[in-house]
C-alpha cells in the first residue's frame, strides 16, 4: 500500500509540473498575442540549404525570452536557405519561417539561445531581424560545423546588399 501511495504522489507531482509548464506556455503566448503573422513565403521556393536544427526565436538580447506565437518557439529540424528574398526556414513539423532580406539587421555566431546552449562557443548562428516593431533572434544550429562560417558569411553578405 505504502509502494502504491509513493507511486501515486509521485504521479500527481509529475502531472502539476506538466500543466503549470502548460499553463506557463499559454500564459506566454497570450502575452505575445500581438506579434503581427509572419510574412509569408515568396511563391514556392523549396531551395534546401544548410541542414541543422531551428532552436529558437527570442526577444533580441535577451536569449531566455522565447516567442511563443506563430510557432517561433517551436524548436524543429529544419534547412536553412539565403536567398536574394531573404532567408527560408524549412521546417519539419511546424510551418516554415521567412525572414525578408530587408528585416535581417544581424548575424554572429554564439553558444546558446533559449532551447540550446552548445559545448563551443560558435556552435549556433543567430539572426537578428526586425518585426511589427520588435527586435528578435533566431538561433540556428547547422548539422555539420563546417557549414557555421560559410552560413554565417552567407547571412553577412546579403545584409551588406541590402545596406547598399
Amino acid at each position: 500500500m505504502k509502494s502504491f501511495l509513493g507511486i501515486l504522489g509521485t504521479l500527481l507531482v509529475l502531472a502539476a509540473g506538466y500543466f503549470g509548464m502548460y499553463r506557463g506556455w499559454r500564459n506566454r503566448q497570450s502575452r505575445q498575442s500581438d506579434l503581427a503573422p509572419l510574412p509569408t513565403v515568396p511563391g514556392e521556393d523549396k531551395t534546401r540549404g544548410v541542414e541543422g536544427v531551428y532552436v529558437a526565436t527570442t526577444s533580441a538580447g535577451d536569449w531566455m525570452d522565447r516567442i511563443a506565437v506563430h510557432e517561433l518557439g517551436v524548436r524543429s529540424i529544419a534547412d536553412l536557405a539565403v536567398s536574394e528574398a531573404g532567408l527560408i526556414f524549412h521546417r519539419q513539423g511546424a510551418t516554415d519561417v521567412f525572414i525578408p532580406a530587408d528585416h535581417v539587421t544581424g548575424v554572429r555566431t554564439d553558444r546558446g539561445i533559449a532551447g540550446k546552449v552548445t559545448a563551443e562557443k560558435s556552435g549556433l548562428v543567430v539572426v537578428t531581424w526586425t518585426h511589427d516593431g520588435r527586435e528578435l533572434d533566431t538561433g540556428f544550429r547547422p548539422r555539420r560545423k563546417a557549414d557555421t562560417a560559410a552560413l554565417t558569411e552567407s547571412i553577412a553578405t546579403l545584409i551588406g546588399a541590402e545596406q547598399r
